[in-house]
């Protein structure tokens, strides 16, 4: 019978993956508890209907990437492709209107979409967001975005670089998006068949086609940041005031639609010239009609997410977990005490270790070098003798003050 493999587009993390991941979950942490962000936690899978309304029907995701099942009751369910959704659902469940506005959220978790497994991306992954409900302030538009910034570049993510667009009201953005539906009919035959299926429901989404006659098409597409109303365009530049006050270099994009049909007004994207064509590692805008489209009240709101194996990736670098530091050798008959002093060692604070394999001492002393410990304490006899594992130095210990030594 042949061994079992995890499922296609999904991945193990060994503990040799783990020391750099959880570098990035606490570098995220940290800012977020400095810029005032509370942790929220909601489920791997909710309603599909959620998704269906909160996404868009004529998403990718929602049509060709969703992981739906029906439950023993009949329902149908999702496991959840994105976070903004359920997390303005868990705002409306919970009564988060009542409390002072905005309010901070972050999240980490797993997510899941249904795509082509390549570098960086697979069908589960892990997200780190913001969300932050309740205020229609460019100022949390450009908080967020400073933030991302600040996480990527604190982490060195090599070669960023931030694309920035406005999508406008829909109310603003009806008249644009007829003239676009009119510019994609005269040019239908020259169009991927994907894009010319959805012209009249989602005609912003061919500026993220990848055919090259679709992306022939539109580099000559009118632009919704050609088209923005007074009041939009004064939100925009407000953003982009702000951003120039907090030295944030970006680079405009009128062709930035985000993949999700929740936006409104200011959108963005990080890119890494490392990753090459799936060049982004985190982005988002603001969704002022999400929570009102999911049973709430009107709120604004704003937010971004960021892919942990993208920065992984971006990173290209393998952070190896810090060695022990001691590992006790033990002769066979002093084994027991070996255990009592690396469980002392552990609740001092110090990273401890001891073989549980039977190993004669030469060979504990291998697995000390192995393990990457910086001493080894070995016990022999009624004595005990601490050596450097890179010089090769001894010296001997007091039996009685082993802990208060080491841990010195």
């Amino acid at each position: 019978m042949p061994a079992y493999q995890a499922p296609r587009g999904t991945f193990d993390v060994l503990p040799g993956d783990a020391a750099a991941r959880e570098r990035v979950e606490a570098a995220a942490r940290d800012l977020f508890a400095r810029y005032g962000y509370g942790r929220v936690e909601t489920p791997a899978f909710e309603d599909t209907e959620l998704f269906e309304r909160g996404v868009g029907q004529s998403t990718d995701i929602v049509q060709k990437e969703m992981f739906t099942f029906e439950d023993l009751g009949g329902r149908s369910l999702t496991l959840r492709p994105e976070g903004t959704a359920p997390i303005c659902r868990a705002y409306v469940e919970h009564g988060m209107h009542k409390l002072a506005q905005p309010v901070k959220l972050w999240y980490l978790g797993p997510f899941f979409r249904h795509e082509r497994p390549q570098a960086g991306r697979f069908r589960q992954f892990s997200q780190i967001g913001a969300e932050a409900i309740g205020s229609d302030s460019p100022l949390v538009d450009a908080e967020l975005i400073i933030l991302l910034d600040e996480l990527l570049r604190g982490l060195g993510v090599p070669g960023l670089t931030l694309k920035l667009g406005s999508l406008g009201s829909p109310e603003a953005r009806a008249a644009y998006r007829e003239e676009l539906v009119a510019y994609l009919r005269a040019h239908e035959d020259d169009l991927a068949e994907d894009v010319r299926d959805r012209i009249e429901a989602n005609p912003l989404r061919a500026f993220d086609a990848k055919d090259e006659g679709t992306r022939a098409v539109m580099a000559g597409a009118p632009t919704v940041l050609e088209r923005l109303d007074d009041a939009d365009a004064e939100h925009f530049g407000a953003v982009r005031r702000l951003l120039d006050q907090a030295g944030i270099a970006y680079e405009l994009d009128g062709t930035l639609v985000r993949g999700l049909d929740y936006y409104t007004r200011t959108v963005f994207a990080f890119e890494c010239e490392r990753l090459g064509a799936q060049s982004e590692v985190g982005g988002g805008g603001r969704y002022d009609r999400l929570v009102e489209q999911l049973g709430g009240p009107a709120t604004p709101a704003a937010g971004w997410a960021a892919g942990v194996e993208r920065i992984l990736l971006a990173l290209d670098q393998a952070e190896q977990e810090r060695g022990l530091d001691v590992f006790v050798v033990a002769a066979e008959d002093r084994r027991d005490r070996a255990l009592a002093l690396a469980t002392e060692l552990r609740q001092a604070g110090l990273r401890a270790d001891l073989d549980l394999a039977g190993r004669s001492v030469t060979g504990q002393m291998k697995q000390a070098d192995r393990l990457g410990a910086r001493r080894a304490l070995i016990l022999d006899g009624d004595g005990a003798r601490v050596r450097d594992m890179e010089s090769g130095e001894q010296r001997e210990l007091d039996a009685a003050r082993v802990v208060e030594e080491l841990g010195g």
